[in-house]
């Protein structure tokens, strides 16, 4: 081999490892980047016990302004009071329920809901009993509403012996039962068809004894892993799950950690809000075995001893919602 074959040998070898190098060094930099960072503030928002931590992202995500906040609560601590609460055609803002409510630890919104009527369209389950039912399809009202609703619809929930799971519900306002299987359900969109407990649809229903319940969709993590179940729960049209934003999602660990987070949004060069993939990545980042998205848009609101986290994307404020979630 002559002398210039041999630093042409060289030459390429140097090249490509360069590119090697580099390559790797860019997917490194990229997986970080992708991963959000938190950092805890739990100070910011007066006493709390050890079981409760808030946390607050970063204000830059994937090259966007961000805002988001989520609560960590360790559903083992026996002193802890988790439940739901709603109003009967009428609805409060999450901070009249704070009051409502003798000032709990945590308060946010939860369920989808009709504005006619001003009642919720998912199943809500408080103390042990369903207090709202899934329903048939409602109407539409803007960029915030769902494109279908049914009496079929995907919830988390907290057992009777302290057991958290998503599950795929089946309600029926005639029966305080609710029922559920762990797979999705087809859908139905024709208010006309009548349901029974028989039908193939419904083959794999249980009785699901709840202390409470909170109703939405889609499903965002099955079992540990990302499993998004749009299209299976026809929650929203099309490519709509890709649209950015403000979010109110819930998930849990299955150390028996419960994840509240709430997405700021629709606020440009503050805050673009979250597509609902990303979302569910957050939800894997944080260790949850399951997770599912409830309903948001000008919504979305958490608050930590009555104090917001993240700013509604309302002009005017808060937005009264029927139904929340608590923590006392």
């Amino acid at each position: 081999m002559n002398h210039n074959m041999s630093n042409y040998i060289k030459l390429r070898t140097s090249i490509i490892l360069f590119i090697l190098i580099i390559s790797c060094y860019t997917t490194c930099l990229y997986a970080q980047s992708s991963n959000l960072q938190w950092h805890e503030v739990s100070k910011q928002f007066g006493p709390l016990p050890n079981s409760i931590k808030v946390f607050e992202s970063a204000n830059i995500f994937k090259d966007s302004a961000f805002k988001a906040f989520y609560v960590e609560v360790d559903t083992r601590d026996k002193v802890l009071h988790l439940d739901t609460d709603t109003t009967l055609f009428r609805r409060l803002t999450p901070q009249a329920f704070f009051s409502r409510l003798g000032q709990p630890i945590l308060v946010v919104n939860a369920s989808f809901f009709e504005f006619k009527n001003n009642t919720n369209v998912n199943v809500v389950v408080q103390n042990g009993k369903p207090v709202s039912y899934n329903i048939h399809n409602i109407a539409g009202k803007g960029k915030d509403t769902l494109t279908y609703t049914h009496v079929l619809g995907a919830a988390l929930g907290m057992d009777k012996k302290g057991r958290m799971d998503i599950a795929y519900t089946y309600t029926d306002s005639s029966s305080k039962r609710i029922q559920f299987q762990e797979t999705p359900m087809t859908p139905f969109v024709d208010s006309n068809i009548k349901f029974t407990s028989t039908d193939l649809h419904l083959s794999n229903l249980n009785h699901w004894k709840l202390n409470w319940a909170i109703g939405g969709g889609p499903v965002l993590m099955r079992e540990g892993s990302i499993n998004i179940s749009n299209n299976e729960e026809r929650k929203f049209a099309g490519k709509a799950i890709l649209d950015f934003h403000p979010r109110t999602a819930m998930g849990y660990t299955q150390e028996g950690k419960l994840i509240i987070m709430a997405i700021q949004g629709r606020m440009k060069g503050v805050a673009a809000g979250i597509t609902l993939p990303e979302l569910a990545n957050l939800f894997e980042q944080l260790g949850c075995y399951e997770a599912i998205n409830l309903d948001g848009g000008g919504s979305s609101c958490l608050l930590v001893n009555g104090k917001e986290t993240i700013k509604p994307s309302d002009a005017t404020g808060q937005r009264p919602v029927p139904a929340v979630f608590y923590v006392k």
